[in-house]
């Protein structure tokens, strides 16, 4: 089992930057492929982004590629999810997501995730 809590949304300006935590806690790490995903009101939950705990690879939604960076600091059990150069079309609740995967693959559909955090809303106004 993986438990999840997401923090950091909040409400900024287009431009603005904010930057998403979550912390993760439970089993062995090594092996998750870890993700963040966003649903605005009305709309299916949305791919951002995933990170592969073990070696960092990386794979961004185009819609936010070059302007979010996911990573994770292994000591503090924590991804993030830097948002620079926001917009209003990215409001929305944010989830922080995970899975156990044997080796790196693209994951982007919801099902692809096992757990799920409560989600932290991020409010972007123009």
């Amino acid at each position: 089992q993986v438990q999840l809590e997401e923090s950091g949304g909040g409400l900024v300006q287009a431009g603005d930057s904010l930057r998403l935590s979550c912390a993760a806690s439970g089993r062995t790490f090594s092996r998750l492929t870890m993700g963040w995903f966003r649903q605005a009101p009305g709309k299916e939950h949305e791919f951002v982004a995933h990170i592969r705990w073990i070696s960092g690879n990386s794979y961004y939604a185009d819609s936010v590629k070059g302007r979010f960076t996911v990573s994770r600091d292994s000591a503090k059990n924590t991804v993030y999810l830097q948002m620079n150069s926001l917009k209003p079309e990215d409001t929305a609740v944010y989830f922080c997501t995970a899975r156990y995967d044997t080796t790196y693959a693209v994951r982007t559909a919801p099902a692809n995730y096992d757990y799920w955090g409560q989600g932290t809303q991020v409010t972007v106004s123009s």
